[in-house]
Formats: C-alpha cells, sequence, structure tokens
C-alpha cells in the first residue's frame, strides 16, 4: 500500500497545473492600478509585495484563476489582499446623463467656478486615521471624501470620475492577476525598460514571427540578445512541437532569463536547445577568424550591458529614482520580493535550456534549419547573417530585427551582391494607439513613435541566384 501511495504521489507531482489557475512557484504578472505598476513575481506562501506603503503576502493569489481581481484591506492581521468581482471595479461607461429636455446635464457643469484653495475637504487626515482603526474599508474611505467633498457635486461628471479613481489608487489600490505572455511581457519590458530588450515593440516582435513563418513543426535558428523574449515568443507559438536552437559565438550563451517568465511545461522546455556556432558548422566551412570577430564584439557588448546594469540598480537605490517600480526578473524568489521593489538584486542569471545533442546537430547540418531569426542590436548583423544564412535549408525565410535602419541597409546590400537571397525587404511597423472612451476618442497622448525595423528573405542556392534578386 505504502508503494502504491509513494506511486501516486509521484504521479500527481508529474501532472502538469491547470494553466487557467497559478500555482505555487508559477510566474505571475501584477497589475497595480490599471498600469501604474506592473510588477512580476513567483508565488509562494512567504512571497510579500509593498503596495504604497503597505506589505502583503501574496499567498492569497495561489490557486486562483488568471484575471482575478483583488484589493487590499486592512484585517487585524494586517494589510491583505482580497479577491473582489470584476463588476465591483469602477467603469468609465455612463459617464454622461441627460436632462428631461434631452440636454447633456454634464453640459450644465463647468469647472471655472472651482478654486483649489484645500478647504473643499471637510474630512481631515486625523478623521481618516480613526476610520482605518475602526476597520473602514477603502472604498468606504472613498465615499466618505466624496460625501464630505462640497464641490464633488459642481464637477463635471469626466471630473468626478478621476476624483474617484485618484482616491481609490490611494486609498483601496486594487490589483489584478496577469498571466506573463509574450504581448504581457513584451508591452511591461517595453513600457518599463526597452533598452533590455532592444526596444523590441509588440508589434514588432508579431511581424517578426511572420515573416519568419514561425510554426509547429520548425526548426527554428535563434540569435536572441533580447534576454530571451524572441525565444519565448517562438517557443510559445511552437507549443511544445519543433525546436529552437540558440546559437552563440563566445564562450557562454546569451542571457535568457524572461524564458522562465512564461511558465512553460517540461515538454516545451526541452525544445529549447542552444549550441554555439562552430558546433553547427562544418569543419570545413568553419571561419575561425569570423567566429574570433564576434567573439571580440560579443566581450565589449557585455561590458556594456554590465555597465547598464549597475547604473539601474543604483539609479533604483538613489533618491531621485523613477517613481515606477522597476520589473521584477522572472527568476526571482519570491523570498526576494520582501527587499525593496526590485527583488532582482543579488540574483543568479539562469539560462533556460539544455546543450543540443550531436544527434540534433548532425540532422541540422544535413538538412539545415526551417527558418531563421537574429534579434543582436550590438552585433554586426552583414557579417553575422553571412555566416548563418548557410545554416538554412534551401528556400528557408529569415527575419532579422534591428533598432536602426543603416546596419539593416548595409546587410541588404552585402546580401544582393552575394546573391545568397531573394524577396529582400526592409519594413518598418507602425503602431498607433487610440484612447477610447465616450465623448473622448483621440490617439494615445504619450505612445511610441518608433518599432525598429525588419530584413526579410528567402535563402537561395548559389548558383540560382543569377536568376534574379529584389
Amino acid at each position: 500500500m505504502d508503494e502504491e501511495g509513494g506511486g501516486h504521489q509521484a504521479e500527481e507531482a508529474l501532472r502538469p497545473p491547470n494553466p487557467r489557475t497559478t500555482w505555487e512557484g508559477c510566474s505571475v504578472l501584477l497589475d497595480i492600478n490599471d498600469g501604474d505598476r506592473l510588477v512580476f513575481a513567483r508565488l509562494s506562501p512567504a512571497a510579500t509585495l509593498k503596495i504604497g506603503n503597505k506589505k502583503c503576502f501574496l499567498s492569497p493569489l495561489i490557486g486562483c484563476p488568471f484575471g482575478s481581481l483583488f484589493r487590499v484591506d486592512t484585517g487585524p492581521n494586517g494589510p491583505h489582499l482580497t479577491r473582489i468581482a470584476s463588476s465591483s471595479a469602477p467603469s468609465h461607461d455612463n459617464c454622461m446623463q441627460e436632462s428631461d429636455d434631452g440636454q447633456s446635464i454634464d453640459e450644465l457643469k463647468d469647472n471655472r467656478s472651482l478654486i483649489d484653495n484645500n478647504t473643499a475637504q471637510n474630512l481631515s487626515s486625523d478623521d481618516i486615521d480613526a476610520m482605518r482603526r475602526e476597520g473602514a474599508t477603502g472604498d468606504e474611505i472613498v465615499e466618505a471624501l466624496i460625501a464630505n467633498s462640497s464641490t464633488f457635486g459642481t464637477k463635471t461628471a469626466f471630473s468626478q470620475e478621476k476624483y474617484k479613481l485618484k482616491k481609490q489608487k490611494k486609498y483601496a489600490p486594487k490589483v489584478l492577476l496577469r498571466r506573463p505572455s509574450t504581448r504581457s511581457i513584451c508591452e511591461t519590458y517595453f513600457k518599463k525598460y526597452p533598452a533590455r530588450i532592444g526596444f523590441l515593440r509588440m508589434d514588432t516582435l508579431s511581424l517578426l514571427l511572420s515573416m519568419a513563418n514561425v510554426g509547429a513543426y520548425s526548426d527554428i535558428l535563434v540569435v536572441d540578445m533580447v534576454g530571451g523574449l524572441l525565444t519565448g515568443a517562438i517557443a510559445e507559438r511552437l507549443g511544445g512541437i519543433g525546436y529552437i536552437c540558440s546559437t552563440y559565438f563566445r564562450s557562454m550563451s546569451y542571457p535568457s532569463d524572461i524564458v522562465r517568465m512564461f511558465n512553460f511545461n517540461s515538454e516545451t522546455l526541452s525544445r529549447i536547445v542552444q549550441a554555439p556556432f562552430s558546433d553547427l558548422c562544418s569543419s570545413e566551412n568553419l571561419d575561425h577568424e569570423n567566429s574570433k570577430s564576434h567573439e571580440n564584439i560579443q566581450s565589449s557588448e557585455i561590458q556594456s550591458q554590465t555597465k547598464d546594469s549597475l547604473l539601474t540598480e543604483c539609479a533604483s537605490k538613489s533618491s531621485i529614482a523613477l517613481s515606477e517600480d522597476p520589473v521584477v526578473q522572472e527568476g526571482d524568489s519570491l523570498s526576494d520580493c520582501r527587499h525593496g521593489d526590485n527583488p532582482s538584486r543579488g540574483c543568479k542569471s539562469v539560462n533556460p535550456g539544455r546543450r543540443a545533442s550531436p544527434e540534433l546537430i548532425k540532422l541540422w547540418k544535413e538538412k539545415g534549419f526551417s527558418s531563421l531569426m537574429i534579434a543582436a542590436p550590438e552585433l554586426e548583423v552583414g557579417s553575422l547573417v553571412q555566416d548563418l544564412l548557410p545554416l538554412l535549408s534551401y528556400s528557408a525565410p529569415f527575419a532579422i530585427y534591428h533598432q536602426f535602419l543603416q546596419p539593416l541597409a548595409t546587410c541588404m546590400h552585402r546580401l544582393q551582391t552575394s546573391r545568397m537571397a531573394i524577396n529582400l525587404q526592409i519594413s518598418e511597423p507602425w503602431l498607433r494607439e487610440y484612447q477610447v472612451l465616450p465623448a473622448r476618442t483621440h490617439p494615445m497622448m504619450q505612445m511610441s513613435a518608433f518599432g525598429g525595423y525588419i530584413l526579410s528573405g528567402i535563402r537561395i542556392c548559389g548558383s540560382e541566384a543569377g536568376n534574379g534578386n529584389n
């Protein structure tokens, strides 16, 4: 009976968790106050997160479905997160009402007579502290502030909604439990620290995957120097069917900590392998000079990244640090979340993916990869592509991302003169975000106007290149 019980427990341990709900040890994206703060965290019973001046345990988030909404409440044991229904969240709809004659009531009001002299609020800070000691919730405090405001009734509907949101973020902050996916991870990093992902925007990443024809049963060759975001996006699209080979030119692989944020199962992670460039090349085709030049460029690039990381850490400790919290790296444990807003300090970088087996490398040498994707902002892409393109099978597509146009234009010219590829084109993604609210539909005031460039093409045999290229 003991053996049967032990076998059943082992089977339960190997069973993958429900992807719709969180589990202990999974990575989550915490959206605080509708995008005011975006924090990555790993759930465990001991994990804590500081929201405002309150420190809350993240244990109530374990076992909850993604998309759940939580509110910070104060109880006998201190601040804690309480799950609430999504319908109780403030809504922007139906902000405008009409009078009996059909005219909007909001049009009859304006804010011209309002004077900001700090006398409109009859509720003092001592009264608010007394309400907190009596166990009043954040929503009750917000309602009391509205009831004791002498100017709230004379404000327009939009001003009233803005006032409510401002007080709600201060006295009743809400936390949205989001699933880490390609879109949410890319948007979070692009908003907070775009340099860590090479300023790779979400629409650019989507176009990059499409131009490289990433799909099931594909063998993708990747040069990922954007923290593992490109590798994770490819693995998410493959769904565990196909291989991703991340190659590198130095003695060790590039950091890819972002891959761990996707919560991939063991089957998907087993399809992410790493192999140095020297192992993928045949002995007669290996160019040692090119390999050395790539390694020299890599050493200088790593030094610059190390300097940037040190500067970022120093800035987070200084008094002039950004008001927004830094993004928590996926490699952080829950205990790290107790040490300030940046749990990534002191964390050791872990590169997911095992070394490619000799059988796989031999197969790729014989048949070639099905596509090539490059996101290496600090490398000279011209020589890099000429070294990697022979590793592809004929008619295989490739897509290269770069923040600037000139390196891709130079690379495109070299490919045209060497006649290694056809259908060469440089694309510039363009994205415009709109705010859609009642009577307030317009482009976002602070949106990204630049998304980088993508060079795409199809690899051909050298003897067939004379048939034409673009």
